[in-house]
């Protein structure tokens, strides 16, 4: 019996790790397949069908045939599909809301493009590295901040926004930013690293698409 989802994502996103990251502490085997964004496949009148954005990652639910956009919003699907991720009531889904939209605002938008700098993806002057490098760290202290006294970002428990917000501060390392200066947002890493069902990037998102075992 085929698996219930297919990703269709690019090794290198931060965003399909997400979901990947995701499904993998739900226990949900999924069906990988891999989109050649050098070669422009995301570009293509096939894949813009399904994924209207033009960019990874696209999920496949084959309980339902939905196609789904958007990192952020696949992973509120999955926390409603699976019942849970999501927050234990509604203040807490709120909140858990709240910290993915200031993810996406404050933090993953100039870590993400201080990595692909650093890492050769994009050329860039040295000006604009160094505004990415210097947002990022504003991000990364807010973090630092909240996180005193707390074990996880909403409530008492993990959630999507804790899932969300790894699948970008794994990245610092890679966009020059050491995160021993963030004792707190090293610790938290750690503790979502300890999860059950916890993946690194790597051992998620191969290279070529794959079948799940």
């Amino acid at each position: 019996m085929p698996t219930r989802f297919e990703l269709h994502g690019f090794a290198f996103s931060g965003p399909t790790y997400k979901v990947a990251l995701a499904l993998s502490l739900l226990g949900e085997p999924f069906d990988y397949v891999h989109v050649d964004l050098m070669g422009g496949e995301h570009k293509q009148p096939s894949y813009l069908f399904r994924q209207r954005y033009g960019q990874v990652p696209m999920l496949v639910d084959r309980n339902n045939g939905r196609q789904l956009c958007q990192s952020a919003a696949i992973l509120e699907y999955l926390a409603d599909m699976m019942g849970r991720f999501g927050g234990a009531n509604l203040d807490e889904r709120l909140q858990v809301r709240e910290w993915m939209y200031w993810d996406f605002d404050r933090l993953a938008a100039p870590l993400y493009k201080a990595r692909v700098i650093k890492i050769g993806f994009r050329q860039a002057s040295p000006d604009v590295f160094e505004d990415c490098v210097a947002a990022a760290k504003n991000a990364l202290s807010v973090l630092e901040n909240h996180l005193a006294g707390r074990t996880w970002l909403v409530g008492e428990a993990v959630s999507i926004a804790d899932i969300d917000i790894y699948g970008v501060v794994t990245f610092s390392n890679q966009a020059g930013i050491e995160l021993a200066a963030y004792p707190r947002v090293s610790a938290w890493t750690g503790r979502v690293e300890a999860l059950p069902g916890f993946k690194a990037q790597k051992d998620l998102l191969p290279m070529e698409s794959r079948v799940a075992a």
